[in-house]
């Protein structure tokens, strides 16, 4: 028999109400996806929170603590150096993301063809990605000497030969790569391609997954390999190369590694990047104030070309319906 008091019978039914099977399922997966949150907030929307805060103070993080103001966010606007790092990263990564993005598509159609060792080739491809870039710098500071470098052990005689075939007054030499203020960003672009295999593996995911009654029926058409390609291939594709073009726009933006191994910036600031240049700021100079407001802005500027690139994506990626 019911309470005759309905607040009270309300109060004991409460508790059985709180724990429902929709909200205990959610209590769960919040409590697996904790790591992650805990992660997110301690590591990278802490430091975000953080560095802002920063880019009003002139500080060094031990005893000075001066209010700037907006002086320091003025100040990228007019910094000579900001701009030449802000131009060679938008250099390298105008000409990184669409290259990478075409190697990476063409070796997995390669490797996604019935050929014998498919397994080996595709590791072969894939392990020079996750080789630490550190290694990967160093090996290629080698490859890159003027003089005693692989490369030009191999393209200089090659280059004399061709120099005596055409009758030059002016020998050809190779290059001096990452020792020229010409060639310093073309070497570093060059040997960021050797990390396509990351991309590749996502390739070679999006190929599998489009139906092979297209291409079987394609081929009842009349259709070749390279009609198959540009009618089928890409338009399926399309939304994992605009995965893969995202993610190249974010890395490419944040080169730091390779130039800092391999040129520190130089010859001439050729290779000084945005992320150096604050690098240099920051851990050199020791002005974190600086270092953050030139943070914020090279955030800004990956924001930007990130919207710019899913916003435009409308007009050439096709979604399944």
């Amino acid at each position: 028999m019911s309470t005759l008091n309905p607040a009270a019978d309300a109060g004991t039914r409460a508790p059985g109400r709180r724990w429902t099977p929709e909200r205990r399922e959610a209590l769960f997966g919040f409590f697996f996806i904790s790591p992650w949150i805990i992660g997110f907030l301690v590591f990278t929307l802490g430091p975000m929170i953080t560095s802002l805060v920063f880019g009003f103070y002139r500080t060094d993080l031990l005893q000075i603590w001066e209010v700037v103001g907006f002086k320091w966010f003025r100040a990228v606007f007019t910094d000579v150096l900001v701009r030449k790092a802000m131009f060679n990263t938008a250099y390298y990564a105008f000409i990184m993301v669409p290259l990478s993005t075409t190697l990476a598509l063409l070796i997995a159609v390669l490797l996604n063809q019935n050929i014998k060792g498919q397994s080996f080739w595709r590791t072969v491809y894939y392990l020079p990605s996750v080789v630490a870039g550190a290694a990967v710098a160093i090996l290629f500071k080698w490859l890159y000497q003027p003089d005693i470098g692989l490369l030009n052990s191999i393209l200089n005689p090659i280059l004399f030969r061709l120099s005596n075939f055409l009758s030059l007054e002016t020998p050809l030499v190779a290059p001096r790569w990452v020792f020229s203020q010409e060639w310093a960003m073309p070497s570093v672009i060059i040997m960021a391609l050797w990390g396509a295999g990351g991309a590749m593996l996502i390739f070679l995911a999006g190929l599998r997954g489009i139906p092979t009654a297209l291409y079987e029926a394609a081929k009842i058409d009349g259709a070749g390999p390279v009609r198959q390609f540009f009618s089928i291939t890409i338009p399926l594709l399309t939304p994992t190369i605009l995965f893969n073009v995202v993610l190249n726009i974010i890395a490419s933006w944040q080169v730091f590694t390779q130039v800092l191994i391999m040129t520190q910036g130089g010859p001439n600031n050729a290779t000084l990047t945005m992320v150096l240049h604050l690098y240099n700021t920051g851990f050199s100079q020791f002005r974190f104030g600086y270092a953050s407001a030139q943070a914020w802005a090279l955030f800004l500027a990956i924001l930007v070309f990130v919207l710019f690139a899913i916003r435009t994506s409308s007009s050439w990626v096709q979604y399944e319906r």
